[in-house]
């Protein structure tokens, strides 16, 4: 088996159907495959062999699909690096997957031409390097069929974000990464005449399988930004050009700022969102303004999907029920199981679940319990319909005078406040209470925020032990490449 498979697959039923709009250029699945088969040819023409580690440091475009189909058809691993990485980050990660060949941006040469001798890069495929990609395709075949692969060979490796710690790099094998595309396309219902707006790294796996892979295994189009920009969305949807979107929470909340939203949308029939977790009050907006659902799942580098919100019988609040031939269960902290209505550790197992992390054997270890059953870190608990609900991460619990907050809880009350455009509650140090909770507020236009009104406002509704003892005011939380706050860094910046 082989990941570009599906690739080949769009490619033989669809050939002149468009798989990508990159800056309005369109190429169909003819063109795609082709490009790809050059790529994995003229590597394979280079002496790259299966299972060797090649990377990709550049931003989303049709040549980073091309060459990541190419790299996969010629049995080799797709070691796909964040963009946003600076020198020090790229070289750390360099060194610790050392791949043979590197496909990088011209704005990006300097800083992997500094360090390919000692992260061992024998190619650099890039203008002004060994060799562009034009180069390399023109020294390759247009036909060409995958190499097969055994199901659990790695087919990509892609590395955490670090929101809590060294990045890890997740081995993906074939067969997970095909269900997983699977998973979303059936889950989604999708189709050939989808049109899926991506301005999300294919470095993450929201990116990379969830919007990517998944719509090229349904034959749809993949519609590329460079970034998110408000206006150029506004105007691909009235154009009809957007079926399907994908975003990020505060993506949506800037949406629902504009005035006409309503007759803006074009075609689109279905949202969806990811990175963290969407308040529930912003998804009752979107539903009352759009008449569609902002659907989410749970999902991870390690394991995606693991549940979802259907297309029909959703369920605000919920991240859905288990998808087909994944288990899940909820245990505590010492790996027991416990009843579906009571509070635990979401535990995951099924074709889904990566193999490990690169060179990472302890940590491995730590991720799974017996049985090959991985950790999610995610609190969580089933409902008497088994839709899953997420009480908030793991690494997230505030214990405050020995009581245990769940941040989540207390985030989504705040977000019904019309002060309130974006918040994050965290426990900062404390000498009385060990951790004291905080609320880290971004305050929409047009408001001011009294800490003694929201506190009166909070105090019906939580445990006395719940309501923040803090409100710190900010004009932008520090988030990552796909959008998720970053806790992490707020209890670095406030330590006291």
């Amino acid at each position: 088996m082989n990941l570009a498979q599906h690739l080949e697959t769009s490619a033989f039923l669809f050939p002149d159907r468009t798989a990508v709009s990159d800056q309005d250029v369109e190429i169909t699945y003819a063109q795609l495959e082709e490009r790809a088969n050059r790529v994995a040819t003229g590597l394979i023409g280079m002496g790259i062999e299966p299972g060797d580690y090649i990377g990709l440091y550049a931003p989303n475009s049709a040549d980073w699909i091309a060459f990541y189909f190419g790299v996969l058809k010629a049995g080799a691993i797709a070691v796909t690096l964040s963009w946003a990485l600076t020198q020090r980050e790229l070289a750390l990660l360099l060194s610790h997957c050392r791949p043979r060949v590197i496909f990088t941006h011209q704005s990006k040469l300097q800083s992997v031409q500094s360090i390919r001798d000692s992260a061992g890069i024998e190619k650099i495929i890039c203008a002004d390097a060994d060799l562009d990609m034009s180069g390399l395709m023109a020294a390759g075949s247009a036909c060409f069929r995958s190499l097969d692969r055994d199901r659990f060979d790695t087919a990509a490796i892609l590395y955490t974000g670090g929101t809590t710690g060294m990045p890890k790099g997740v081995m993906l094998p074939h067969q997970g990464m095909a269900f997983s595309s699977w998973a979303v396309s059936f889950c989604e219902r999708s189709t050939e005449k989808d049109r899926a707006l991506c301005f999300l790294p294919f470095n993450h796996v929201f990116g990379q399988i969830h919007i990517m892979n998944a719509t090229i295994m349904a034959g749809g189009c993949l519609e590329l930004m460079p970034s998110f920009d408000l206006d150029r969305v506004l105007e691909l949807m009235e154009a009809g050009r957007i079926s399907k979107f994908f975003a990020v929470p505060t993506v949506y909340v800037r949406l629902l700022g504009v005035g006409d939203l309503e007759k803006r949308l074009g075609v689109l029939r279905y949202s969806f969102s990811a990175a963290t977790s969407m308040p529930m009050n912003v998804v009752k907006q979107w539903k009352e303004r759009t008449g569609i659902t902002i659907a989410e799942s749970l999902g991870m580098t390690e394991a995606m999907p693991l549940s979802y919100n259907h297309y029909h019988r959703h369920r605000v609040g919920s991240v859905g029920q288990i998808v087909p031939q994944v288990e899940v269960q909820i245990r505590d902290l010492s790996g027991n199981k416990l009843p579906d209505e009571e509070k635990g550790e979401i535990c995951v197992r099924g074709p889904n679940v990566m193999k490990g992390y690169l060179n990472n054997p302890e940590a491995t270890a730590a991720a799974f319990w017996d049985g090959g059953w991985l950790r999610t870190e995610d609190i969580g608990l089933f409902d008497e319909e088994r839709y899953l609900y997420i009480v908030d991460r793991l690494k997230d619990l505030i214990i405050t005078g020995g009581e245990n907050v769940y941040p989540r809880e207390v985030e989504e009350l705040l977000y019904t406040r019309p002060e309130v455009e974006e918040c994050a509650v965290i426990g900062l140090s404390d000498d009385k209470w060990g951790e004291r909770v905080t609320a880290v507020i971004k305050v929409r236009s047009g408001h001011s925020l009294a800490p003694e009104v929201m506190t009166a406002f909070l105090k019906p509704s939580l445990a006395p032990f719940k309501v923040p003892k803090e409100y710190i005011i900010v004009d932008e939380l520090p988030r990552s490449a796909t959008g998720k706050i970053l806790k992490r860094e707020l209890r670095t910046q406030f330590p006291k």
